[in-house]
């Protein structure tokens, strides 16, 4: 089961991480998830509310110090909100888990550990009539076929310097901007924070290596690719990337999007505060060279040009900030901002010639 049948009213679970990048899972839901989040559990930051701890985050949810005292929210649904790099749920968190399930609170989990495979959640989730959602589950094994080269509407896929650069928010903020001028757009999700922002997707960095790029390839046609009830087709799917092409660990999941979502079209994602990629100590690569690489992997197979750089300015001042785009443009040439500060209206605007024409496979 999962939480797109009707709308849930999240208590978040991040108890001493909140206020860390490890809550990255947390803060995209409360910042772009249609679900409501009624509290977060963090007894490091008892009293306040999510806008004191995390300014960015327009949220006046409180923070509580445990799920008894989440209850008096009412919370329909206890979220994981973190998304540690071992994927496993800390075992101090378990209790919770089972409290919650118990007392008729559904849970929603994006980590690589399935909790609707425990037997201690399974049975607490059927004394409490409950169900559990793992964002995570992957779908069911197909190859890549090259029927997404097919699609009507034109793929734009965020990549990036590295992992939490931006690429989901990039993808959101481009959809939204998109719409709202007047271009039909869709959000990809293919990470488990982007699942519980649009209520569906797919996990990539969840599937058998082989299948990957025909999972990512099976989001475009499935999901995305056919009209939905009450909607016109799209114009424009903005397809979450993930992972970075030169990053020792999480490259692969790049590569099986970068073939598998068919992209016309792609958006650079870098974070400008960063060097080097984060945990390896690997130097990451000038935007120019990183552009090209992107650039010559898909021409490859499908050619896609970078069609501007969305440049992630969090950390540095206003005038910092615009220094850093000026710089981005003027190495690339191409459009550059940072969608979250300055908003992504004018940065579309931007793009949108570069991304009105389909492309062809190479044959």
């Amino acid at each position: 089961m999962s939480a797109t049948q009707t709308r849930q009213r999240y208590a978040i679970l991040a108890p001493g991480l909140f206020a860390t990048r490890s809550a990255k899972t947390a803060h995209g839901v409360i910042a772009y998830g249609r679900d409501e989040v009624v509290c977060v559990i963090d007894p490091d930051h008892v009293g306040k509310r999510v806008r004191d701890v995390v300014p960015y985050l327009a949220s006046d949810a409180p923070i509580v110090a445990s799920l008894d005292d989440a209850r008096a929210y009412a919370p329909s649904a206890l979220l994981v909100g973190v998304a540690p790099p071992s994927g496993a749920l800390p075992q101090a968190w378990r209790a919770t888990i089972v409290a919650a399930l118990e007392a008729g609170i559904a849970v929603v989990s994006g980590l690589h550990q399935i909790f609707a495979e425990d037997p201690e959640f399974i049975a607490a989730a059927e004394r409490g009539a409950t169900w559990i959602w793992d964002v995570r589950t992957p779908p069911q094994p197909r190859l890549f076929s090259g029927a997404g080269n097919g699609v009507a509407p034109r793929v734009v896929l965020t990549v990036g310097s590295d992992c939490a650069v931006g690429k989901m928010t990039a993808s959101l903020e481009l959809a939204r901007a998109a719409n709202d001028a007047g271009v039909r757009a869709r959000f990809v999700a293919t990470g488990q924070t982007g699942i519980m922002i649009a209520g569906s997707g797919t996990a990539i960095d969840r599937v058998i290596a082989d299948f990957a790029s025909g999972a990512a390839e099976g989001l475009i046609l499935d999901n995305f690719a056919a009209d939905r009830e009450g909607e016109a087709p799209p114009d424009v799917l903005f397809v979450e990337g993930q992972g970075g092409i030169n990053h020792p660990a999480f490259a692969p999941v790049t590569l099986a999007l970068l073939y598998g979502a068919c992209p016309d079209a792609l958006v650079l994602v870098h974070l400008a505060t960063r060097t080097h990629v984060d945990d390896y100590g690997t130097p990451l690569l000038a935007l120019r060279e990183l552009a090209n690489i992107y650039e010559a992997l898909c021409a490859t197979v499908k050619p896609a040009r970078v069609v501007g750089i969305a440049l992630n300015t969090l950390g540095l001042d206003d005038a910092a900030a615009r220094s850093a785009i000026a710089r981005a443009t003027e190495e690339t040439g191409l459009p550059c901002d940072d969608l979250v500060r300055f908003g992504p209206d004018r940065f579309f605007s931007e793009i949108e010639p570069a991304i009105a024409q389909k492309t062809a496979p190479r044959r």
